[in-house]
């Protein structure tokens, strides 16, 4: 197997470890406060600082400075490498800080002096608490993909896993403590964010230390690495910025539209929590391992293997997600039902959110195609066109999510953003097409019908045993939801990998060579 799935594979160990624990942690927050305006405020007010972390941490600084950084491991000494990124981490923590000042100083303002409904009130208040996470964040963005382009992908991504189980706890052991209401114990939740900011970030440092990192301030103002990372980053914030400020008006919409017998939010977020476990199982693993390993063969001129690696990625992951998506399609409700039902999230919250799951995961191939081909782009140091296309197909999807979710609540947001990502896909393949001459897919397109026949026939397979079990046994007790679940699921994926091996698609013949070979190291 590549190089590719060895390092993404290992990577995945890690995410899914971590992506478990998130799971656990929406299961406690689904019993701890359900669909309504308390969930639907705090989802809402994390968001913000998310917004920041991905201008500042993960999105647009991570997508500049880790070319940059490897560029300079390749062609410099190691002095001049971690000089460049402790100038870029002190440039980060001055802008952090001042943002963070800013936003605390206007919402505190609002706050004393606005006069807000009960869940606008609360969004604000849990937001001046969650807000610092920011600087914590995007710390740990940056120190992660600094070990990323080190060739380290275990560590950095297990630890999320710190995150999950430190708001696991403030739900068991803080949120009692904090009140008797849920909008009061809703704080614990926000404090446990910052506790697991610290967590996070603190826990990548002794990976760094053993690379040879030491942190020191380094003035950023005139610094010429500082200033390339700017100049790279302008375009890639302006797309960040774009597709945040698109979820945040389209948060502000669902909280909007939220009423007590219909909410719209808090089940939008639930389904985009489960489309998010496949996705950064493989998905994001591939992605984090591509960008620095495309942009070493950009800086080497090596576009053969440049072209080989991206189909690689793109090849394996139609594969895993096709079947991710069907499944996800398919099953929703028993799966929302086994995940989350329970306490505060009952029957009826199960259909809102699984409708929205539904709409959702078809955006599940597209998506995981959209973080490869940006990363493409990236590599080869244009952060421009996937910005354009970005700040297009964001403005489509808005317009979308405002007209459907009118009509079909929570479904209309999963649908616009199935269409928006599907077209941001399809643009991407375009732009990127022409700025290489060639993509030479051939390969991933003959394998198209037979990944097609394969997740038809893992579509009707789960379809048939889903309907039956339901009709026959139900799912009145925790074994039979279990068993409506994974009974099905299991049978489509190994109707779905046969046929997918009698037609030689190549992501699934490798992925069985290279689990032969090591079975008989073994």
């Amino acid at each position: 197997m590549s190089q590719m799935l060895k390092s993404s594979a290992a990577m995945a160990g890690a995410t899914l470890t971590s992506r478990i624990l998130g799971m656990v942690r929406e299961m406690v927050y689904a019993r701890f406060m359900g669909d309504g305006w308390v969930a639907g405020a705090f989802q809402v007010a994390f968001t913000m600082p998310n917004l920041f972390r991905r201008l500042l941490g993960e999105g647009a600084l991570t997508a500049a400075f880790i070319p940059i950084f490897k560029e300079k491991e390749k062609t410099g000494p190691p002095a001049e490498m971690w000089r460049a990124a402790n100038a870029v981490i002190s440039g980060m923590i001055v802008a952090c800080a001042v943002i963070i000042g800013l936003v605390l100083l206007g919402v505190s303002l609002a706050l004393a002096f606005g006069d807000f409904e009960a869940k606008t009130h609360l969004m604000l208040s849990l937001l001046r608490v969650m807000f610092p996470y920011m600087l914590l964040v995007c710390l740990t963005a940056v120190f992660m993909g600094m070990l990323n382009a080190r060739g380290h992908f275990f560590i950095p991504a297990l630890g999320a896993t710190l995150l999950n189980v430190v708001l696991i706890a403030s739900v068991i052991f803080l949120a009692p403590r904090m009140g008797r209401e849920l909008h009061e114990q809703i704080y614990a939740l926000a404090l446990g964010v910052l506790v697991a900011g610290v967590a996070q970030a603190a826990f990548q440092l002794p990976s760094l230390r053993g690379e040879g990192f030491r942190y020191a301030w380094v003035t950023p103002w005139r610094d010429p690495t500082v200033q390339r990372t700017v100049r790279q980053m302008i375009p890639g914030t302006i797309g960040v910025a774009a597709f945040h400020i698109n979820v945040v008006i389209i948060q502000n919409l669902g909280l909007w539209l939220d009423t007590p017998q219909s909410p719209v939010i808090a089940p939008f977020n639930y389904a985009v929590r489960l489309m998010e476990l496949p996705q950064g199982v493989f998905g994001i693993s591939v992605a984090t391992y591509l960008l620095p390993t495309l942009a070493g063969l950009a800086a080497e001129k090596d576009f053969a293997a440049f072209r080989v690696n991206l189909r690689q990625a793109l090849s394996h992951l139609l594969l895993v997600n096709l079947l991710a998506a069907v499944l996800l399609v398919l099953l929703a409700e028993p799966i929302i039902r086994l995940l989350f039902e329970g306490r505060r999230f009952g029957p009826d919250a199960t259909l809102r959110a699984a409708w929205a799951l539904q709409c959702l995961a078809p955006s599940l191939l597209a998506y995981s195609w959209v973080n490869i081909l940006a990363r493409a782009f990236f590599a080869l140091g244009d952060t421009k066109t996937p910005m354009k296309i970005s700040v297009v197909c964001l403005g489509i999807n808005l317009v979308l999510a405002v007209g459907l979710a009118q009509w079909f609540r929570q479904g209309g947001l999963g649908m616009a953003n199935t269409l928006s990502s599907a077209l941001n896909c399809g643009l991407l393949f375009y732009a990127l097409r022409r700025k290489l001459k060639t993509l030479e897919l051939a390969p991933l397109r003959a394998s198209l019908a037979g990944l097609a026949a394969a997740g038809f026939a893992a579509g009707v397979v789960t379809w048939m045993i889903g309907s039956t079990w339901e009709q026959a046994l139900g799912h009145g007790t925790v074994v039979l939801q279990l068993g409506a679940v994974f009974v099905p699921a299991g049978a489509a994926a190994l109707v779905y990998g046969l046929i997918a091996w009698i037609c030689r698609v190549p992501a699934i013949t490798e992925l069985a060579d290279w689990a032969l070979a090591r079975l008989r190291r073994r």
